[in-house]
């Protein structure tokens, strides 16, 4: 099988056929789970997703029934072997014993972790190859198409959160294998994605120069000026500021390294 959550939700069996999965509480519930796989989510925790702070006198009967629901819905489409036990109840709760390769988002922070690794290993094209595999995973907003309660849209936090550090090291990578000029499509629509994180503009600013095109890198940086300006009132910091001194004095850049800048730790989920 295979639980696709970088993205919508998708479940697909071996053969794949995609589940079709119509109600949303049972989605929530399924996400919840998937998210944490091989991890037991309390009821506590699933009635906090489904209700927030105002969950039904039947809370726990009810979720009881989506639990049911979900797994006649893996029964019914055949989407797992009938001597499969894929939604396990176990106190205080419930999860779902998948292998990590089954799971998306678990293949994702596996690989992400192996990029670090090779990366600081020295490994730049076999570093800058796994992350692109990483990235490649995904096909949307991290469960776009589940609506999220305050427990879901934590982890989902969590999951874009690594998202962009893998972006990171990426761009690390590349930019210590010299590729600055390729780089520059991508990081012109970072930049746009991300506005405020100044990381990626520092990377734009610097390929920028050293492709040649410091007015454009210049540029660049008053750009990013403007917008912290006008969104935060506030200035670049002030190894961002430096960035401009040095294209204004020397007209070349020192090739940023720290990647460890506001990075998150590359640990499966939030408890």
């Amino acid at each position: 099988m295979r639980f696709n959550l970088l993205g919508p939700l998708e479940i697909v069996a071996d053969n794949g056929r995609a589940a079709t999965l119509s109600t949303p509480k049972v989605c929530q519930v399924l996400a919840l789970l998937l998210i944490r796989p091989n991890e037991i989510v309390s009821v506590g925790a699933l009635v906090e997703e489904l209700w927030a702070d105002h969950p039904p006198r039947s809370a726990v009967t009810t979720l009881q029934t989506y639990v049911y629901h979900a797994r006649r819905i893996f029964a019914q489409q055949e989407l797992v072997r009938p001597d499969r036990e894929l939604l396990v109840t176990r106190p205080p709760g419930y999860l779902v014993d998948v292998t990590e390769d089954e799971v998306d988002a678990a293949v994702f922070t596996r690989l992400t972790r192996r990029g670090r690794t090779l990366l600081d290993d020295g490994r730049l094209e076999e570093a800058s190859r796994v992350l692109r595999e990483a990235l490649d995973l995904w096909r949307g907003a991290a469960l776009a198409n589940v609506s999220a309660g305050t427990v879901l849209r934590g982890q989902i936090t969590h999951l874009e959160e690594l998202k962009i550090r893998a972006i990171e090291l990426r761009m690390e990578a590349e930019q210590r294998l010299g590729r600055h000029r390729e780089l520059i499509p991508e990081l012109r629509a970072l930049v746009c994605a991300y506005p405020l994180n100044e990381w990626f503009h520092a990377q734009l600013i610097t390929a920028l120069n050293r492709s040649g095109r410091r007015a454009e890198a210049l540029q660049a940086y008053h750009d990013l000026r403007r917008i912290l300006d006008e969104e935060l009132g506030v200035l670049p910091t002030p190894e961002v500021q430096q960035l401009q001194l040095d294209l204004l004095n020397i007209g070349h850049l020192p090739l940023p390294a720290d990647r460890d800048r506001a990075g998150v730790e590359l640990s499966s989920s939030p408890s």
